[in-house]
């Protein structure tokens, strides 16, 4: 049991020494649906998979902050494609709702 103890003891204090690691972008309060999943009190970034019959998803926004909905750029464009030619993001406030076709994900905050 000493054999044990001492080779565990410098994993225990190391565990004690290093502070959590900063979240990336603020908790929200609240709950974020998006198709038939529900995050509780989400952060960061969450992925928008899209129907294959076309429906469009569903995304509810029940937090206490705004939510964007991100489009990632096409890379076929070539780089002289003015900047106009995709849609601006989709921003829902606190308790708004939007049915979507397009987006790659949801970003908080």
């Amino acid at each position: 049991m000493n054999l044990i103890r001492t080779l565990l003891a410098p994993l225990a204090t190391r565990l004690h020494a290093d502070p959590p690691p900063p979240l990336t972008s603020p908790l929200a309060s609240g709950f974020l649906t998006i198709g038939t999943t529900t995050y509780i009190d989400p952060h960061g970034t969450y992925p928008l998979d899209h129907r294959s019959d076309g429906t469009p998803t569903v995304v509810i926004n029940n937090t206490t902050h705004p939510i964007t909905i991100l489009t990632e750029s096409n890379p076929s464009h070539p780089a002289t494609a003015p900047p106009n030619d995709l849609p601006p993001p989709l921003v829902l406030a606190p308790g708004e709702r939007t049915e979507t076709r397009r987006g790659d994900g949801v970003r908080v905050g």
